[in-house]
Protein backbone atom coordinates (compact mmCIF):
# COMPACT_ATOMS: atom_id res chain seq x y z
CA UNK A 1 0.00 0.00 0.00
CA UNK A 2 1.80 3.10 -1.27
CA UNK A 3 -0.56 5.73 0.16
CA UNK A 4 0.00 7.04 3.70
CA UNK A 5 -1.47 4.66 6.26
CA UNK A 6 -4.76 5.78 7.75
CA UNK A 7 -3.50 4.65 11.15
CA UNK A 8 -0.97 7.49 10.91
CA UNK A 9 -2.91 10.19 9.05
CA UNK A 10 -5.96 9.69 11.28
CA UNK A 11 -4.21 9.11 14.60
CA UNK A 12 -6.72 10.06 17.29
CA UNK A 13 -6.58 13.08 19.53
CA UNK A 14 -7.25 12.42 23.20
CA UNK A 15 -10.91 13.35 22.79
CA UNK A 16 -11.26 10.83 19.94
CA UNK A 17 -10.16 7.69 21.81
CA UNK A 18 -13.16 5.36 21.45
CA UNK A 19 -13.08 3.68 24.90
CA UNK A 20 -14.72 6.25 27.18
CA UNK A 21 -13.06 5.06 30.42
CA UNK A 22 -9.59 5.21 28.84
CA UNK A 23 -10.30 8.66 27.44
CA UNK A 24 -11.54 9.99 30.78
CA UNK A 25 -8.62 8.58 32.77
CA UNK A 26 -6.09 10.03 30.37
CA UNK A 27 -7.79 13.43 30.47
CA UNK A 28 -7.35 13.42 34.27
CA UNK A 29 -3.65 12.59 33.82
CA UNK A 30 -3.18 15.73 31.70
CA UNK A 31 -3.73 17.77 34.86
CA UNK A 32 -1.64 15.44 37.03
CA UNK A 33 1.07 13.74 34.90
CA UNK A 34 2.68 10.58 36.25
CA UNK A 35 4.36 7.40 35.08
CA UNK A 36 1.87 5.14 33.34
CA UNK A 37 1.39 1.49 32.37
CA UNK A 38 -1.05 0.99 29.49
CA UNK A 39 -1.97 -2.67 29.20
CA UNK A 40 -4.33 -4.47 26.87
CA UNK A 41 -4.59 -6.78 23.85
CA UNK A 42 -2.87 -6.10 20.50
CA UNK A 43 -4.51 -3.41 18.41
CA UNK A 44 -6.61 -2.01 21.26
CA UNK A 45 -5.06 1.45 20.89
CA UNK A 46 -2.33 1.58 23.57
CA UNK A 47 0.27 3.30 21.38
CA UNK A 48 -2.27 5.71 19.92
CA UNK A 49 -3.45 6.57 23.44
CA UNK A 50 0.11 7.30 24.59
CA UNK A 51 0.71 9.57 21.60
CA UNK A 52 -2.58 11.36 22.15
CA UNK A 53 -1.68 11.94 25.80
CA UNK A 54 1.74 13.33 24.84
CA UNK A 55 0.10 15.70 22.35
CA UNK A 56 -1.93 17.16 25.21
CA UNK A 57 0.97 17.28 27.67
CA UNK A 58 3.63 18.90 25.48
CA UNK A 59 3.73 22.07 23.40
CA UNK A 60 6.25 20.33 21.11
CA UNK A 61 5.26 16.63 21.21
CA UNK A 62 7.44 15.75 18.20
CA UNK A 63 10.47 16.71 20.27
CA UNK A 64 9.33 15.76 23.77
CA UNK A 65 7.81 12.32 23.04
CA UNK A 66 10.53 9.68 22.68
CA UNK A 67 9.41 6.24 21.47
CA UNK A 68 11.32 2.97 21.82
CA UNK A 69 9.83 -0.29 20.56
CA UNK A 70 11.35 -2.71 23.07
CA UNK A 71 10.46 -5.82 21.07
CA UNK A 72 12.10 -4.31 17.99
CA UNK A 73 15.21 -3.40 19.98
CA UNK A 74 15.74 -6.86 21.46
CA UNK A 75 14.92 -8.48 18.11
CA UNK A 76 17.95 -6.84 16.46
CA UNK A 77 21.58 -7.86 16.66
CA UNK A 78 23.95 -5.59 18.57
CA UNK A 79 25.49 -4.48 15.29
CA UNK A 80 22.07 -3.59 13.89
CA UNK A 81 21.25 -1.60 17.03
CA UNK A 82 24.51 0.40 16.81
CA UNK A 83 23.83 1.24 13.15
CA UNK A 84 20.12 2.02 13.53
CA UNK A 85 19.51 5.75 12.85
CA UNK A 86 17.39 5.98 16.02
CA UNK A 87 20.24 4.83 18.27
CA UNK A 88 23.56 5.32 16.52
CA UNK A 89 24.09 8.86 17.82
CA UNK A 90 23.94 7.48 21.37
CA UNK A 91 26.09 4.41 20.78
CA UNK A 92 28.76 5.78 18.45
CA UNK A 93 30.93 8.86 18.56
CA UNK A 94 31.89 10.92 21.60
CA UNK A 95 28.82 11.75 23.66
CA UNK A 96 29.60 12.98 27.15
CA UNK A 97 27.79 10.06 28.72
CA UNK A 98 29.51 7.43 26.61
CA UNK A 99 32.99 8.70 27.52
CA UNK A 100 32.39 7.42 31.04
CA UNK A 101 32.12 3.90 29.66
CA UNK A 102 35.50 3.74 27.95
CA UNK A 103 37.63 0.84 29.17
CA UNK A 104 39.45 1.92 32.30
CA UNK A 105 42.92 0.69 33.41
CA UNK A 106 41.42 -1.68 36.00
CA UNK A 107 39.02 -3.16 33.37
CA UNK A 108 35.96 -2.32 35.47
CA UNK A 109 34.20 -0.41 32.69
CA UNK A 110 33.34 -2.07 29.40
CA UNK A 111 34.03 -0.45 26.07
CA UNK A 112 30.80 0.29 24.21
CA UNK A 113 31.17 -2.46 21.63
CA UNK A 114 31.30 -5.07 24.42
CA UNK A 115 27.99 -4.01 25.94
CA UNK A 116 25.06 -6.37 26.21
CA UNK A 117 21.71 -5.33 24.71
CA UNK A 118 20.63 -4.42 28.23
CA UNK A 119 23.66 -2.11 28.57
CA UNK A 120 22.94 -0.56 25.17
CA UNK A 121 19.26 0.08 25.81
CA UNK A 122 19.95 1.32 29.33
CA UNK A 123 22.55 3.71 27.89
CA UNK A 124 20.12 4.97 25.23
CA UNK A 125 17.46 5.51 27.89
CA UNK A 126 19.84 7.48 30.11
CA UNK A 127 20.93 9.63 27.19
CA UNK A 128 17.32 10.34 26.23
CA UNK A 129 16.15 10.88 29.79
CA UNK A 130 19.07 13.21 30.46
CA UNK A 131 18.11 15.69 27.74
CA UNK A 132 16.33 18.90 28.65
CA UNK A 133 12.74 19.00 27.34
CA UNK A 134 12.16 21.20 24.30
CA UNK A 135 9.29 22.89 26.14
CA UNK A 136 7.81 22.68 29.62
CA UNK A 137 9.24 20.87 32.62
CA UNK A 138 9.41 17.26 31.45
CA UNK A 139 9.42 14.92 28.45
CA UNK A 140 7.71 11.55 27.86
CA UNK A 141 9.45 8.27 27.05
CA UNK A 142 7.16 5.61 25.57
CA UNK A 143 8.40 2.03 25.88
CA UNK A 144 6.18 0.11 23.48
CA UNK A 145 5.69 -3.68 23.34
CA UNK A 146 7.33 -3.91 26.74
CA UNK A 147 6.40 -7.54 27.34
CA UNK A 148 9.77 -8.22 25.66
CA UNK A 149 11.69 -6.66 28.57
CA UNK A 150 13.89 -9.09 30.46
CA UNK A 151 14.16 -8.71 34.23
CA UNK A 152 17.76 -7.50 34.08
CA UNK A 153 16.74 -4.62 31.84
CA UNK A 154 13.74 -3.88 34.04
CA UNK A 155 16.12 -3.42 36.96
CA UNK A 156 18.15 -0.98 34.87
CA UNK A 157 14.96 0.82 33.84
CA UNK A 158 13.92 1.13 37.49
CA UNK A 159 17.17 2.95 38.28
CA UNK A 160 16.69 5.31 35.31
CA UNK A 161 13.12 6.04 36.43
CA UNK A 162 14.39 6.87 39.92
CA UNK A 163 17.23 9.07 38.67
CA UNK A 164 15.16 11.11 36.20
CA UNK A 165 11.75 11.13 37.88
CA UNK A 166 11.63 14.92 37.99
CA UNK A 167 12.26 15.47 34.27
CA UNK A 168 10.91 12.38 32.51
CA UNK A 169 7.52 10.69 32.41
CA UNK A 170 7.66 7.01 31.46
CA UNK A 171 4.73 5.36 29.64
CA UNK A 172 5.00 1.58 29.38
CA UNK A 173 2.70 -0.15 26.87
CA UNK A 174 2.39 -3.90 27.23
CA UNK A 175 0.12 -6.89 26.72
CA UNK A 176 1.41 -8.50 29.94
CA UNK A 177 1.60 -6.14 32.93
CA UNK A 178 2.21 -9.11 35.24
CA UNK A 179 5.61 -9.57 33.55
CA UNK A 180 6.78 -6.22 34.96
CA UNK A 181 8.69 -6.32 38.22
CA UNK A 182 6.89 -4.91 41.32
CA UNK A 183 9.23 -1.87 41.72
CA UNK A 184 8.20 -0.67 38.23
CA UNK A 185 4.50 -1.39 38.72
CA UNK A 186 4.56 0.49 42.03
CA UNK A 187 5.97 3.60 40.32
CA UNK A 188 3.23 3.74 37.68
CA UNK A 189 -0.49 4.33 37.38
CA UNK A 190 -1.92 1.24 35.68
CA UNK A 191 -4.60 1.81 33.06
CA UNK A 192 -6.22 -1.15 31.26
CA UNK A 193 -7.08 -0.61 27.59
CA UNK A 194 -9.82 -3.07 26.63
CA UNK A 195 -10.73 -4.15 23.12
CA UNK A 196 -13.10 -1.60 21.60
CA UNK A 197 -16.61 -2.79 20.83
CA UNK A 198 -17.90 -3.16 17.28
CA UNK A 199 -19.92 0.03 17.74
CA UNK A 200 -16.84 1.93 18.94
CA UNK A 201 -14.78 0.71 15.99
CA UNK A 202 -17.56 1.66 13.57
CA UNK A 203 -17.55 5.15 15.07
CA UNK A 204 -13.82 5.47 14.40
CA UNK A 205 -14.21 4.17 10.83
CA UNK A 206 -17.08 6.56 10.11
CA UNK A 207 -14.90 9.54 10.97
CA UNK A 208 -12.03 8.28 8.84
CA UNK A 209 -14.02 7.46 5.70
CA UNK A 210 -15.77 10.82 5.96
CA UNK A 211 -12.39 12.54 6.12
CA UNK A 212 -11.13 10.51 3.16
CA UNK A 213 -14.37 11.05 1.19
CA UNK A 214 -14.77 7.30 0.65
CA UNK A 215 -18.33 6.06 -0.04
CA UNK A 216 -19.49 3.57 2.57
CA UNK A 217 -22.55 2.08 4.16
CA UNK A 218 -23.32 0.95 7.70
CA UNK A 219 -23.32 -2.75 6.83
CA UNK A 220 -19.88 -2.54 5.24
CA UNK A 221 -18.32 -0.72 8.19
CA UNK A 222 -19.92 -3.12 10.65
CA UNK A 223 -18.54 -6.07 8.69
CA UNK A 224 -15.02 -4.60 8.79
CA UNK A 225 -15.33 -3.87 12.51
CA UNK A 226 -16.66 -7.34 13.31
CA UNK A 227 -13.98 -9.08 11.26
CA UNK A 228 -11.26 -7.23 13.18
CA UNK A 229 -12.53 -8.66 16.49
CA UNK A 230 -11.54 -5.69 18.61
CA UNK A 231 -8.25 -4.97 16.84
CA UNK A 232 -8.70 -1.30 15.98
CA UNK A 233 -5.48 -1.09 14.00
CA UNK A 234 -6.49 -4.07 11.85
CA UNK A 235 -9.93 -2.56 11.25
CA UNK A 236 -8.51 0.75 10.03
CA UNK A 237 -5.93 -0.92 7.77
CA UNK A 238 -8.58 -3.30 6.39
CA UNK A 239 -10.89 -0.37 5.63
CA UNK A 240 -8.08 1.38 3.78
CA UNK A 241 -7.31 -1.75 1.75
CA UNK A 242 -10.97 -2.11 0.75
CA UNK A 243 -11.18 1.57 -0.18
CA UNK A 244 -8.05 1.36 -2.34
CA UNK A 245 -9.08 -1.83 -4.11
CA UNK A 246 -12.82 -1.27 -4.47
CA UNK A 247 -13.30 2.48 -4.17
CA UNK A 248 -16.07 2.04 -1.60
CA UNK A 249 -16.79 0.14 1.60
CA UNK A 250 -19.99 -1.88 1.35
CA UNK A 251 -20.88 -5.32 2.63
CA UNK A 252 -20.08 -6.79 -0.79
CA UNK A 253 -16.71 -5.07 -1.27
CA UNK A 254 -15.69 -5.71 2.34
CA UNK A 255 -16.53 -9.40 2.14
CA UNK A 256 -14.77 -9.91 -1.20
CA UNK A 257 -11.62 -7.99 -0.24
CA UNK A 258 -11.19 -9.45 3.24
CA UNK A 259 -11.92 -12.98 2.02
CA UNK A 260 -9.18 -12.61 -0.60
CA UNK A 261 -6.77 -11.25 2.03
CA UNK A 262 -7.49 -14.19 4.31
CA UNK A 263 -7.01 -16.65 1.46
CA UNK A 264 -3.65 -15.13 0.56
CA UNK A 265 -2.49 -15.44 4.17
CA UNK A 266 -3.50 -19.11 4.22
CA UNK A 267 -1.75 -19.73 0.89
CA UNK A 268 1.42 -18.17 2.31
CA UNK A 269 1.13 -20.51 5.29
CA UNK A 270 0.53 -23.48 2.99
CA UNK A 271 3.60 -22.70 0.86
CA UNK A 272 5.74 -22.21 3.97
CA UNK A 273 4.69 -25.65 5.23
CA UNK A 274 5.44 -27.19 1.83
CA UNK A 275 8.88 -25.56 1.75
CA UNK A 276 9.62 -26.98 5.21
CA UNK A 277 8.52 -30.48 4.18
CA UNK A 278 5.43 -30.31 6.43
CA UNK A 279 3.20 -31.84 3.76
CA UNK A 280 0.45 -33.00 6.14
CA UNK A 281 -0.02 -29.42 7.35
CA UNK A 282 0.15 -28.06 3.79
CA UNK A 283 -2.43 -30.56 2.55
CA UNK A 284 -4.71 -29.79 5.50
CA UNK A 285 -4.74 -26.12 4.51
CA UNK A 286 -5.38 -27.16 0.92
CA UNK A 287 -8.33 -29.29 2.05
CA UNK A 288 -9.70 -26.36 4.04
CA UNK A 289 -9.57 -24.14 0.97
CA UNK A 290 -11.09 -26.72 -1.38
CA UNK A 291 -13.71 -28.25 0.90
CA UNK A 292 -14.56 -25.80 3.70
CA UNK A 293 -14.10 -22.58 1.70
CA UNK A 294 -15.38 -24.00 -1.58
CA UNK A 295 -12.55 -22.82 -3.83
CA UNK A 296 -11.87 -24.69 -7.04
CA UNK A 297 -8.46 -26.17 -7.78
CA UNK A 298 -7.96 -23.51 -10.46
CA UNK A 299 -8.68 -20.69 -8.03
CA UNK A 300 -6.23 -22.08 -5.48
CA UNK A 301 -3.65 -22.50 -8.23
CA UNK A 302 -4.05 -18.84 -9.24
CA UNK A 303 -3.58 -17.74 -5.63
CA UNK A 304 -0.51 -19.97 -5.25
CA UNK A 305 1.09 -18.38 -8.32
CA UNK A 306 0.23 -14.87 -7.14
CA UNK A 307 1.90 -15.49 -3.77
CA UNK A 308 4.82 -17.36 -5.40
CA UNK A 309 5.73 -14.30 -7.48
CA UNK A 310 6.59 -12.48 -4.26
CA UNK A 311 8.54 -15.42 -2.81
CA UNK A 312 10.52 -16.87 -5.71
CA UNK A 313 12.40 -15.64 -8.73
CA UNK A 314 14.46 -16.68 -11.73
CA UNK A 315 14.54 -20.31 -12.77
CA UNK A 316 12.73 -21.38 -9.61
CA UNK A 317 9.68 -19.29 -10.49
CA UNK A 318 9.86 -20.32 -14.15
CA UNK A 319 9.87 -24.01 -13.16
CA UNK A 320 6.87 -23.45 -10.91
CA UNK A 321 4.96 -21.75 -13.75
CA UNK A 322 5.70 -24.63 -16.13
CA UNK A 323 4.49 -27.12 -13.55
CA UNK A 324 1.40 -25.01 -12.89
CA UNK A 325 0.65 -25.04 -16.61
CA UNK A 326 0.62 -28.84 -16.64
CA UNK A 327 -1.58 -28.93 -13.54
CA UNK A 328 -3.96 -26.37 -15.01
CA UNK A 329 -4.32 -28.61 -18.07
CA UNK A 330 -5.14 -31.59 -15.85
CA UNK A 331 -7.64 -29.53 -13.86
CA UNK A 332 -9.37 -28.46 -17.08
CA UNK A 333 -9.95 -32.11 -17.92
CA UNK A 334 -11.98 -32.43 -14.72
CA UNK A 335 -9.66 -34.70 -12.76
CA UNK A 336 -9.10 -34.61 -8.97
CA UNK A 337 -8.31 -31.03 -7.87
CA UNK A 338 -6.76 -32.04 -4.56
CA UNK A 339 -4.47 -34.59 -6.17
CA UNK A 340 -2.97 -32.19 -8.69
CA UNK A 341 -2.56 -29.13 -6.45
CA UNK A 342 -1.03 -31.38 -3.78
CA UNK A 343 1.46 -32.53 -6.43
CA UNK A 344 2.47 -28.89 -6.91
CA UNK A 345 3.05 -28.53 -3.16
CA UNK A 346 5.25 -31.64 -3.17
CA UNK A 347 7.37 -30.15 -5.94
CA UNK A 348 7.82 -26.88 -4.00
CA UNK A 349 9.51 -28.40 -0.96
CA UNK A 350 11.36 -29.12 1.13
CA UNK A 351 13.75 -26.29 0.38
CA UNK A 352 17.42 -26.14 1.25
CA UNK A 353 18.75 -23.70 3.86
Amino acid sequence: MDAPLWTETHAPALADIPQSEVRENLQRLVADPMNLILHGPPGSGKTAAARALAAELHDQPDADLIEINVADFFGMTKSEIREDPRFERFLQGQTEFSKRYRRSPDQTNKYKRDWSKRDMLGHVLKEMAGYEPASGDFKTVLLDNSEAMREDFQQALRRVMEQYHASTQFVIATRQPSALIPPIRSRCFQLPVRKPTVAEVVGVLEGIVAGEDVPSDEDGLEYVAGAADGDLREAVLSAQTIAVQAGEITMETAYETLSAMDTNERVVEMLADAEAGEFLDARKTLDDLLVDEGYSGGEVLEDVLAVARSRYGGEELATLHRLAGDIDFDLARGTNDRLHVAHLLAEIGPREG
